[in-house]
């Protein structure tokens, strides 16, 4: 019998599923679990750079779910089985390793920086949306699409505090935008954190010296590159 995670009842349990199959749409690198003293963190790369010269940032989507206090696990999967027991779901028999789940986010030291609204963040994830529909002409290889989404997705966003476009995205791939909401920035060293009620984004830059202020204004037409 392969081995179970058993969450705190099946509605966890469906809400566990639902991040692992959004993740897959975005790659196929996994989700990590990591179980101790009765939650699950999910975490899951929206962009993570392929190669030692790749430029793309490191953006995480991360969901805390209620899980059985003696779960203990720290594994990559791809994928996660319904059991006849709806409070538990069926592990493969391996695990993976990508290379983003060796650049963990620091447990502590975490500052407030700021705030964004999350309507704000959503603009900027259609904006990205948009620019990379409109760069990616019928017929274009691997590389040159996955070329142009680091371009369009790991630059500065004057909009979201010189944050990276991709937090943008990785808040819309992975649900956590819904409604009106202030959306709460952390820093500890070379990361930041947006904390959103559904979830949390977490970017990792250079190490900061302090982010820009936060400018109340409405999406912005003019900003980042199409290229």
């Amino acid at each position: 019998m392969p081995p179970r995670l058993v969450l705190a009842d099946a509605d966890t349990a469906r809400d566990v599923l639902t991040f692992l199959g959004r993740a897959r749409l975005i790659s196929d690198d996994g989700v990590r679990l990591q179980g101790a003293r009765g939650v699950l963190a999910l975490t899951a790369a929206a962009l993570a750079p392929q190669g030692l010269f790749d430029r793309t940032p490191t953006v995480l989507a991360m969901r805390v779910v209620h899980a059985d206090p003696e779960l203990q696990c720290d594994i990559v999967v791809d994928e996660l089985t319904p059991d006849q027991d709806e409070r538990m779901l069926a592990l493969p028999e391996t695990g993976r390793s990508p290379a983003w789940a060796g650049v963990a986010p620091p447990r502590g030291g975490w500052e407030h920086v700021g705030t964004l609204e999350a309507s704000t963040i959503a603009q900027r994830a259609q904006w990205g949306i948009s620019a990379v529909a409109r760069g990616t002409p019928a017929g274009s290889g691997e590389e040159a699409v996955r070329t142009l989404r680091a371009s369009i997705w790991g630059e500065p966003d004057e909009d979201l505090a010189d944050l990276a476009r991709g937090v943008a995205f990785a808040a819309h791939a992975f649900g956590f935008i819904s409604g009106e909401e202030t959306v709460t920035l952390t820093s500890s060293g070379r990361w930041t954190r947006l904390g959103f009620r559904r979830g949390h984004v977490l970017a990792r830059g250079p190490v900061a010296t302090g982010l820009t202020a936060v400018r109340g204004t409405g999406p912005s037409t003019g900003s980042g590159t199409e290229s």
